[in-house]
């Protein structure tokens, strides 16, 4: 029984040109190997995924190390550059991973009785137990993870061909969730039978932020650090696999034993084993198939490094006040991975995204601060030798987790157009950008106080801010269309002032007309008696709430917050001709 990922097909991949490859299926797909697929990257446009968590871990997991660890980490940007121009691998490059993929073959073979990919041999309980397959599916019922609307229960079997064991293999490494994990035979830090203190996969406590190009050889060149010096122990886990020697020195990731360290660099990061894993194939009418698994405690991480290249940073401000007791002797990160915010937009998170090292935020008082991501503020640092017009894409990936990690409770993805110049802190693509992020904040927290002063004007209070659905949120969903059609545009003619000034007042009279709708709804639920209003005393002042003060203000916010709109309007109307004025009789 074999099944090796480096030769058989497991990946399903869009095709740039469907009249290439033989065998393409519905929408221009075709499944490939890690092999075909490196060295023929430029032929494939993206990958295809069952989940969207799943493209993170099959970049970062397999086809990144793979690409790095043969050909070395580019020396510099001018090489780097020249990879990503090119569009492809040089016969010498192929020539070179074709030996490594030949060198290392018999390590990427999922079911190798002695050395199985990415599992420990042999791998059981003290009572020779394993649970089914759903263990592996984040989307799958199984325990106390149960999905909402989710229509298998953990009694039904599930069946995984090799190719989609393969990938949820992965998966599990990157996303799994954390507390209790089966006790597995020869790990001595087991305790009746089980493991505590599992923290979530590595990737779970990121919000991973990856740039994508057109084709999958850019993502992946894009996604790949230069002038990196490489650490003598920063090696993939396929090349970790000694069953013999202290585990201090081998760092082996093929015996149930498993150690909690720092990673040595992006290869050991990416490849992170953060569970000992074995699946259990068996032969069925339909052909291999796993239906049950054995998933134990693996290897923990003592921080989030910074070499870590897939996430944004927050910058945290110091306590401001000395800790005492037990909280004093837990130290305060200065520099923490952002998570993304489920249900928030990715255009929305852009402050952080463009805070480029350069001209990162800095925390202040009690505001956090923001620094990029290290591959984005790499692009931020050769955008001027690149065409201003590059579509480059971000996709954002991040799990949202329950009852101490021990659930997921949600996915979060999103995927935004960036201009490449919007990575240049002083230019005034990313002005633009920071300006419209911030008056879509800015016109729902306009919509949530006239909503309030309504509310107060009828003799009740606001909306809390964590109960209901306020009505800046219904601006925001609204408001998510035109903010990403402001973004292609100004990709489009980035470095035409005058275009961007045209598309900014276009989208300013969108956001205007979008929130105006939003405001009459606000407008027509409103109680009976708002007209005559309420006077309500705080702080020893006096304030009067009711329908024409709260209008009122609200108009003066919207001509504040959208200049270009409130400067067109006001144009307009200087513009038109006076109304006729009728004569008046004589007596």
């Amino acid at each position: 029984m074999s099944f090796n990922l480096l030769d058989d097909p497991w990946l399903s991949v869009q095709v740039v040109d469907p009249s290439l490859p033989a065998g393409t299926g519905e929408g221009g797909t075709v499944e490939v190997g890690v092999g075909e697929l490196l060295l023929h990257a430029e032929r494939y446009r993206d990958l295809v995924v069952d989940l969207p968590t799943q493209k993170p871990a099959i970049l970062r997991q397999v086809l990144l190390p793979v690409l790095v660890d043969a050909l070395g980490y580019p020396a510099g940007a001018g090489e780097w550059l020249a990879m990503l121009r090119a569009g492809g691998l040089s016969s010498q490059q192929r020539d070179t991973l074709s030996a490594y993929l030949e060198e290392y073959r018999g390590r990427f073979d999922l079911f190798d009785p002695v050395d199985p990919f990415a599992q420990v041999s042999g791998l059981c309980t003290a009572k020779g137990e394993s649970k089914g397959a759903a263990l592996l599916v984040a989307t799958a019922a199984t325990g106390n993870n149960v999905p909402l609307f989710a229509s298998r229960t953990e009694g039904d079997v599930l069946e995984l061909t090799p190719a989609a064991a393969a990938r949820w293999l992965l998966h599990t490494h990157c996303w799994d969730t954390a507390a209790i994990k089966t006790g597995a035979m020869g790990d001595p830090r087991v305790k009746a039978g089980k493991t505590t203190g599992n923290p979530t996969g590595p990737l779970g406590q990121l919000g991973v932020v990856m740039p994508m190009g057109s084709t999958l050889f850019e993502t992946l060149v894009l996604n790949t650090p230069f002038g990196r010096t490489r650490l003598s122990d920063d090696l993939p886990q396929w090349r970790r696999r000694q069953t013999t020697g202290r585990i201090l020195d081998t760092l082996s990731c093929a015996l149930p034993t498993w150690l909690e360290r720092a990673s040595r660099g992006p290869l050991d990061l990416w490849t992170w084993q953060s569970r000992r894993i074995r699946l259990i194939p068996e032969q069925t009418p339909a052909g291999t198939r796993v239906t049950r698994v054995v998933v134990a405690a693996g290897d923990r991480l003592t921080a989030t490094p910074d070499h870590e290249p897939h996430t944004a940073w927050k910058l945290t401000p110091a306590p401001k006040r000395p800790r005492t007791g037990t909280a004093a002797k837990r130290p305060v990160p200065a520099v923490l991975p952002r998570r993304h915010q489920t249900g928030k937009a990715g255009w929305r998170g852009l402050e952080a995204f463009l805070a480029v090292e350069r001209e990162q935020r800095e925390a202040r008082g009690d505001r956090a601060g923001f620094r990029t991501s290290v591959l984005l503020d790499q692009l931020g640092g050769v955008r001027d030798r690149l065409p201003a017009t590059y579509p480059l894409r971000v996709e954002l990936t991040g799990m949202a987790y329950g009852n101490q990690s021990a659930v997921v409770e949600d996915l979060y993805f999103d995927a935004i157009p960036l201009p490449l110049l919007a990575l240049d802190p002083e230019g005034p693509v990313s002005a633009s950008l920071l300006e419209a992020a911030d008056q879509a904040e800015q016109l729902a927290a306009a919509l949530n106080h006239l909503s309030g002063d309504l509310m107060r004007a009828a003799g009740s209070e606001p909306i809390p801010w964590d109960k209901s659905q306020r009505p800046g949120e219904t601006l925001l969903y609204a408001l998510d269309s035109p903010a990403r059609l402001l973004l292609l545009d100004l990709r489009a003619e980035p470095e035409d002032f005058d275009a961007s000034e045209s598309a900014l007042e276009k989208w300013e009279h969108t956001a205007a007309r979008h929130t105006w709708e939003v405001a009459e709804q606000v407008l027509a639920t409103t109680a009976p008696g708002i007209f005559s209003g309420r006077r309500k005393v705080k702080d020893k002042t006096e304030h009067v709430y009711r329908l024409a003060t709260a209008e009122q203000s609200f108009r003066a916010r919207l001509r504040v917050i959208l200049p270009r709109w409130a400067a067109s309007r006001l144009a307009a109307r200087l513009d038109a001709p006076p109304d006729p004025t009728p004569l008046s009789s004589e007596g």
